[in-house]
Formats: structure tokens, sequence, C-alpha cells
């Protein structure tokens, strides 16, 4: 079973994915409203995916998300973002193995997460 993380301020987004998720019978090991509590939590939960709200990202996302691979060096690292502008490739740049955009519909985030997940080795 896919172990996820998800990293996001607001409690109703973090809710909302938190059902799209057990959904697709994946399972969240950990929830974070910071980024500190992320990098904090996140290893420990042996996650295999991170969904991370990009506005949770310190000022330097690149050394950011970094720091998390190293923290998590197996999880695949999903980037939530909430327009499709800039942010999109600077995501992608930052390190992040995919994005997801919080306009998208729930079917939409969930055929997304499917996708990600299809690349998890098992352990």
């Amino acid at each position: 079973m896919t172990r996820v993380f998800i990293s996001d301020a607001k409690p109703e987004e973090r809710s909302a994915l938190r059902l799209v998720i057990l959904d697709l019978e994946m399972e969240v090991v950990g929830e974070a409203a910071d980024w500190a509590t992320t990098l904090a939590q996140a290893p420990v939960n042996h996650t295999d995916m991170l969904l991370i709200d990009w506005d949770l990202l310190p000022n330097s996302p690149t050394a950011a998300l970094d720091e998390l691979r190293r923290a998590c060096p197996a999880a695949l690292v999903i980037v939530l973002i909430s327009h499709l502008d800039a942010r999109q490739q600077a995501a992608l740049s930052s390190g992040a193995d995919a994005f997801i955009s919080k306009g998208e519909t729930p079917e939409r985030v969930a055929e997304r997460l499917r996708s990600v997940a299809a690349g998890i080795r098992p352990v």
C-alpha cells in the first residue's frame, strides 16, 4: 500500500486530499501544516509519496526540496500549486517529481496520484 504524507497549511485542503487518497486505497501516514513539521515527521513515517503545498516551501524551494529528498530519499515528491503559472515550472525545476494544481477536480487529482503512485516500487 502506498504511504502518503500530506503537507498543506489549510485543514480543509488536507481533508479533501485525505479523502481522495483513501478512495485510491492508499494510506495517509501523516499530515503537517508547516514546513518544520513536514521535515520532522515525513521521514519517521517511511513515506512513499509526499504531497507538499508550494506555499509551505521556504524562500529557496530548491534547497528545501533537496533537504526533503535527503530526509526521504525514496519518496516521490508532488508539489501542490494554486495556479498554473510559473510555479509549475519552478516546482519541477526545484526537484519535484510531479505537480498537481489545487484547482483540479477530485477525479483529476486522483488520476494524477494514481499515475505517480504507479512509479513507486514495492520495498
